[in-house]
């Protein structure tokens, strides 16, 4: 005996056929468009679909208005503490507007940025953010505009975090600034001798930390010479190689800087495998305050980003519900995240 074939799901043509109404008026019922429907036949249509188990493709209808309640966040590394702690925030205020955030990774790639932003355009997304700092001269900059001024001409929202990226909505960082009130700290406990891991040239974000730095120990009279400042990769490992590439040097320090948390942690690791004590022999400092480095050794001396919170200012920023002046554009100035220079036990007076 063979075995009984399955029903196939109920149609929207089912319905219609059902409630003896056409296509359109059933969709207008089942779909909440603009257009009204007379009532009764309305309640047809509600009739017949419970009847037949209808169930309506909340996606398609998503796409058929222009947009689905996804967020799209892109993030250059999420495995970096300062990229899963946005990733956290944007996810906490998207939870509150009962949006769903899907996120990409980048590898800090202008490329693979762009192409992850068409990719993700294919699948109309409400809101698209885009953490990862800014690259100078990346040719692919122009196309990436191009691309998210049409999703903005279709209906979607853009924010960007970092880097003013006017005509987009930002929520600016502070990098200079931020940083330039650390050298300034350090200085005033009596570091002289500095040297700075810095990240990638190219990268705006270590541009901006390393100009800020150099600023600010300029205020207090020390010099930070060309060859003490090493460029290595945005991750602890650079940070490690770095750091041994300036003890091969033979340069004589007594502070070294690292541009993020992350990459102060391999400078911490590196000078222990040196036979060097950190905070003892060599300060070490970084920028961000990720969780991480309070529960090190010892714990580090930062600057502080409330990083959740700027996840949520940028989720809500681009859905217009911001209620605490983010900044939209413009030089990083009073509208900026604020930032705030923790000295902790890895930078003790000199």
């Amino acid at each position: 005996m063979s075995a009984p074939a399955s029903k196939s799901p109920a149609t929207l043509h089912d319905v219609a056929r059902e409630a003896g109404v056409s296509l359109a008026t059933a969709s207008r019922s089942l779909n909440g468009s603009a257009r009204k429907v007379n009532e009764s036949y309305r309640l047809r249509v509600v009739e017949a679909a419970q009847r037949l188990g209808y169930t309506t493709n909340l996606f398609a209808q998503a796409v058929a208005k222009g947009s689905t309640t996804t967020v799209a966040l892109l993030v250059a590394d999420i495995a970096d503490p300062y990229f899963s702690s946005i990733a956290a925030g944007v996810i906490d205020a998207a939870s509150e507007e009962n949006l769903v955030v899907t996120i990409a990774v980048t590898g800090r790639n202008s490329q693979r940025e762009l192409d992850t932003v068409r990719a993700l355009r294919g699948q109309r997304p409400r809101v698209m953010i885009l953490a990862g700092s800014r690259t100078t001269g990346s040719p692919f900059e122009e196309h990436l505009r191009a691309e998210l001024s049409s999703f903005e001409d279709t209906g979607g929202k853009v924010a960007f975090i970092s880097q003013d990226a006017a005509p987009f909505a930002t929520v600016l960082l502070d990098n200079r600034g931020g940083a330039r009130d650390l050298a300034v700290a350090l200085a005033g406990l009596g570091y002289r001798d500095v040297a700075v891991i810095a990240g990638p040239a190219e990268i705006r974000t270590a541009q901006e930390r390393l100009a800020g730095f150099t600023a600010g120990l300029a205020e207090h009279g020390v010099q930070l010479p060309a060859e003490r400042i090493i460029h290595a990769d945005f991750t602890r490992d650079g940070g490690y190689r770095g750091t041994q590439e300036l003890l091969a040097t033979g340069a004589t320090v007594d502070l070294i800087f690292a541009v993020n948390d992350v990459m102060a942690v391999g400078v911490v690791s590196a000078l222990r495998d040196a036979g060097l004590v950190p905070g003892q022999d060599i300060g070490v400092a970084g920028y961000d305050d990720i969780p991480t480095v309070r529960d090190i050794t010892p714990a580090l001396t930062t600057v502080r980003i409330p990083l959740e919170d700027v996840g949520r200012r940028a989720l809500r920023l681009a859905t217009g519900t911001a209620r605490d002046g983010a900044a939209t554009g413009g030089p990083a100035g009073p509208g900026a995240i604020p930032t705030e220079t923790i000295i902790r036990e890895s930078t003790p007076p000199r």
